[in-house]
C-alpha cells in the first residue's frame, strides 16, 4: 500500500469516528444532486468473469458452481475486443449522459488493478486495467462516470456467507470475519475514489443479501453493515459523489438518491419495489435491454424501441433517472441488437430530449395516456397512444396557461381549463406512433 493510500485512510478512520449518524450533505452535493437529475438518461454496464459462460452475471449462484471450479475462468478472460472509445461513444449515440459501470459484482472480481486482491482482471491474460481505461474515455467525451460496487461476495471467505442467501455452493468453509472484510471494502473504495478521477457515484447492491425476501414483514439484517462508516469515507474522500444502495427499502442515513430496480417508482411489477419513492432526494431506475443483466446468449427477448422511449418518459414523468442496461460480450464487444437500439433512441432524444433534459416531474398523477414533465415556463405533456376521446385532460392542473402548440412543427393546439384541469384537443392533430408531444407555456 502507499504512503498516500495510508495517510488517506489514516485520516478518514480518525474523521469517521466523530461523524453521528444525522447526515447533512455538503453544498458540493446538494449541487451533484441537481445536476444528476437534470442527466435523466444513463448507461448500466454489467460486464465481468461472468460473460464467458453466457448465462448471465448471476451464473456462478444459479448453476451452483463452486469457488475453486469458478476461479478457472481467470485464465480465459481475454476481452480482446475490449474499446472504452467504443463503449463510451455507444452511450452517447443514445443521448445518454453519464455510465455506471460494474468495478465488482458479487462473484467478487475486481475489473481494476486493486492492491487488496489477486482476484483482478490484471491478473488475466488480457492483463489491463479496463476502469483506467474507461474513466480516461469518459473525461475524453465529457462522460460523467458512476461506479457499481458489490456488498456480496461469493468468493471471499471473511464476507458472512454463513447468514447470507446466496453463494451457498461457493465451497467455503473458514469462518468470516466481517471486520476484516469492511476493512477490505474500505481499501478498495479508498482505490476507486482517489486513483480514478471525479467519480458521479458509489452504486451499492447486496444488502438484501442479508435478509428476509423482499415483501417480509421483519426486513432487518442479519448483520450491522456499519454503513456510516462506508458512507462517511465516501464523502469525505469525494463530497460531490452520490451514495445510492439497492437495498429495496427506504432511504438510509448517508445516501443521496434512492434506486428502484426493474421499476418505476410506486410500482412493484418486479417484486422487489416494496418501498415509497423518496421526495426529498433524486430517483433513479435500472432496467435491463433485454431480460438479463450481464451477457447472455441465449436471451433474444429484446424490448423494442418504443418501449424503452416511453420508459424514458414515464420515468422523467415521476422525476426519476433512467438507466439502461448492456452487457457486452465476453471479448468486450456489444452486440448490435444493444448498439441498433441506442442509435434509434439516440435519433429519438436528439429530436425531443428538450422534453426530458433538465426537466422536472410530477406534475400531475401518473396516467395511463402517457406522461408530464416541466422545465421553467414550460410544460411537455407526451402522449403514447390516441385515447378514446378526442382530448386528454391534465387532471389538477391550475396555473394559467398561455400557449399550447404542438412540440414537433409547433402547431396551434385548442385546450380549455377547467375546475377539474386542463383538456388538450386532438382535433386536427397527426398523433405520432411512439409519443405525440404538447408544449404548454404558463404565466
Amino acid at each position: 500500500m502507499s504512503k498516500f493510500l495510508i495517510a488517506i485512510l489514516l485520516f478518514c478512520s480518525v474523521t469517521i469516528q466523530s461523524i453521528a449518524q444525522t447526515y447533512h450533505p455538503s453544498k458540493e452535493n446538494i449541487e451533484a444532486r441537481h445536476q444528476f437529475q437534470d442527466r435523466k438518461f444513463g448507461m448500466f454496464i454489467h460486464w465481468g468473469l461472468s460473460s464467458i459462460l453466457g448465462s448471465g452475471e448471476w451464473v456462478m449462484n444459479n448453476r451452483s458452481i463452486s469457488k475453486k471450479n469458478y476461479t478457472r475462468l481467470l485464465q480465459v478472460f481475454d476481452p480482446i475486443h475490449f474499446d472504452a472509445a467504443k463503449w463510451v461513444s455507444a452511450a452517447k449515440s443514445a443521448g445518454m449522459k453519464y455510465i455506471v459501470f460494474i468495478t465488482r459484482h458479487h462473484d467478487g472480481f475486481s475489473l481494476w488493478d486493486s492492491k487488496y486482491t489477486e482476484w483482478k482482471i490484471t491478473n488475466t491474460p488480457y492483463g489491463k486495467d479496463v476502469l483506467k481505461m474507461l474513466s480516461d474515455e469518459c473525461r475524453r467525451q465529457g462522460m460523467k462516470l458512476g461506479l457499481y460496487y458489490s456488498l456480496v461476495d461469493w468468493y471471499r471467505d471473511d464476507y458472512p456467507y454463513e447468514t447470507g442467501r446466496t453463494g451457498k455452493a461457493s465451497g467455503r468453509t473458514a469462518k468470516s470475519n466481517y471486520d476484516a472484510y469492511l476493512q477490505f471494502m474500505k481499501n478498495q473504495l479508498t482505490e476507486l475514489l482517489t486513483n480514478y478521477g471525479d467519480i458521479m457515484s458509489i452504486w451499492l447492491d447486496g444488502h438484501w443479501d442479508q435478509t428476509n425476501p423482499e415483501g417480509s414483514a421483519d426486513m432487518s439484517a442479519r448483520i450491522d453493515w456499519k454503513y456510516n462508516e462506508l458512507y462517511s469515507l465516501i464523502h469525505q474522500l469525494q463530497p460531490n459523489c452520490l451514495i445510492g444502495n439497492n437495498h429495496h427499502l427506504d432511504p438510509m442515513p448517508g445516501e443521496d438518491f434512492q434506486m428502484f430496480e426493474k421499476d418505476l417508482p410506486g410500482h412493484n411489477k418486479s417484486g422487489l419495489s416494496y418501498q415509497a419513492p423518496s421526495e426529498e432526494m433524486p430517483l433513479e431506475t435500472c432496467e435491463t435491454m433485454n431480460g438479463s443483466w450481464g451477457f447472455n446468449i441465449t436471451d433474444n427477448n429484446y424490448k423494442s424501441v418504443k418501449q424503452l422511449i416511453h420508459y424514458i418518459v414515464n420515468a422523467a414523468g415521476l422525476n426519476t433517472n433512467f438507466l439502461l442496461n448492456i452487457g457486452p460480450m465476453p471479448d468486450g464487444s456489444v452486440q448490435p441488437e444493444f448498439t441498433d437500439t441506442l442509435q434509434a433512441i439516440g435519433k429519438w432524444m436528439q429530436e425531443n430530449g428538450e422534453t426530458i433534459y433538465g426537466t422536472r416531474g410530477n406534475v400531475i398523477p401518473q396516467q395511463e395516456w402517457g406522461a408530464v414533465t416541466r422545465k421553467d415556463k414550460n410544460i411537455y405533456v407526451h402522449l403514447f397512444s390516441k385515447p378514446d376521446e378526442n382530448y386528454i385532460l391534465l387532471p389538477g392542473f391550475k396555473e394559467k396557461i398561455i400557449s399550447a402548440i404542438t412540440f414537433k412543427g409547433k402547431a396551434k393546439v385548442n385546450f380549455k381549463q377547467q375546475p377539474e384541469g386542463v383538456f388538450i384537443y386532438l382535433d386536427g392533430i397527426v398523433l405520432d406512433d411512439t409519443d405525440t408531444i404538447f408544449q404548454l407555456s404558463v404565466k
